[in-house]
């Protein structure tokens, strides 16, 4: 039922998230080349805000717990399990004054409006998942980036969505070059839970009335820690509040 129930509902929310993307490419544009960095990532802020508004018309809704426990004006490195695109609208919007620049496959750096714009201009880097040997300096990089300017890398570790909320095996690569190159960083785990059940038809019809949570862990110093330890605590915080229902 709720299936059958979705499809003029999702027309129209794609209406509304298209005409978004398209409206807010230009703003970005003018944004960026004659304002700067500021401007764009306040015109990114907003974006995702309007994303997020565009939910409502599904009735979702959003949630963090524990965000008072993310620190401020110091390098951080958010690892989250990964569920749907909706993950990163929830973050940008929510979590905006930390800054948030993604590691992101470079299929997304191109052909979606607003989107790839931001990928390709707003701090954030493009790997190519087959090509380890481009991949380790891009985010070798994005921690000299962050541990510079205080700034907020967002990793998650296992590659590709999960379409059931079960958590997949992290991978570590990523974070460990994460972590070398950004030493006075502090990791935050963050669960996210039904992101997935928004695409659950796929990405027609969407899901109805879900509630998108984010759990904060505490925070990890990268200093404080060997690696092996510091993933796997990091793993175990993910999956410690993870929902599977």
């Amino acid at each position: 039922m709720e299936k059958l129930i979705s499809y003029p509902i999702s027309v129209v929310y794609y209406l509304c998230f298209g005409l978004t993307l398209v409206i807010f490419h230009p703003i970005q544009w003018v944004c960026f080349n004659v304002f700067g960095y500021q401007a764009h990532k306040k015109s990114v802020d907003y974006l995702n805000l309007f994303l997020v508004g565009c939910t409502r018309i599904l009735g979702t809704r959003w949630s963090f717990s524990n965000r008072e426990r993310i620190p401020q004006n110091v390098p951080l490195i958010f690892v989250a399990n990964h569920q749907s695109l909706y993950d990163i609208i929830g973050i940008i919007w929510f979590l905006r004054k930390h800054h948030a620049k993604f590691v992101s496959k470079k299929e997304l750096g191109k052909g979606i409006p607003s989107v790839s714009y931001n990928l390709r201009h707003g701090g954030s880097v493009l790997i190519d998942r087959k090509d380890p040997k481009q991949a380790l300096p891009t985010i070798k990089g994005l921690s000299e980036y962050i541990e510079k300017h205080n700034r907020t890398a967002v990793i998650f570790p296992e590659g590709t969505r999960s379409k059931t909320g079960a958590t997949k095996k992290f991978s570590e690569n990523g974070l460990k070059i994460l972590c070398k190159f950004a030493p006075n960083a502090l990791v935050v785990p963050i669960t996210i839970n039904n992101s997935w059940k928004m695409t659950q038809f796929g990405m027609f019809p969407m899901g109805l009335g879900k509630h998108i949570k984010y759990t904060i862990h505490e925070p990890l110093a990268v200093k404080d820690y060997d690696f092996a330890t510091l993933f796997e605590k990091t793993e175990q915080a993910v999956n410690s509040a993870i929902h599977n229902s």
